[in-house]
């Protein structure tokens, strides 16, 4: 269902149907596919996210039912299951800051790493001041 879904929605978003951009499906794993459709805004990629939701979930069979959930932007993507991004459910104003897999939640860490990453995401994700986020690095 996943390379289905990944593979309808590279179909359905790209340039031979019309869309301004090839769509790029960035990570997809167990029961979630991020994609990239190219937009310029929060508010787009959440509509488009719903749209592609409702349409891909046409070819599936009841109960299976596809949602969108929410909008990581900016991102960061580090590997398989270790991720980082703003976490958006609405186009008004991100909801957290949300870290999957990597150092600054897992709690195999000791609490400065967890700290220092979890600065370094604020100044690069949030503040958008990577220059500083690499002077905080240099202690």
């Amino acid at each position: 269902m996943i390379e289905k879904t990944r593979d309808m929605v590279k179909d359905l978003y790209s340039k031979k149907n019309g869309w301004p951009h090839d769509t790029e499906v960035v990570y997809g794993d167990t029961d979630s596919v991020m994609v990239k459709f190219g937009v310029k805004t929060v508010e787009e990629a959440i509509r488009v996210g719903k749209e592609a939701a409702e349409k891909i979930t046409k070819i599936f069979k009841h109960p299976i039912k596809l949602e969108f959930e929410k909008v990581y932007y900016p991102y960061l993507l580090m590997g398989k299951k270790r991720y980082a991004g703003l976490f958006w459910t609405k186009k008004e104003k991100w909801d957290k800051l949300d870290c999957k897999g990597i150092e600054s939640v897992r709690r195999d860490n000791c609490k400065l790493l967890r700290d220092t990453i979890k600065k370094i995401l604020d100044y690069v994700l949030i503040k958008k001041d990577p220059k500083t986020a690499v002077a905080y690095t240099k202690f």
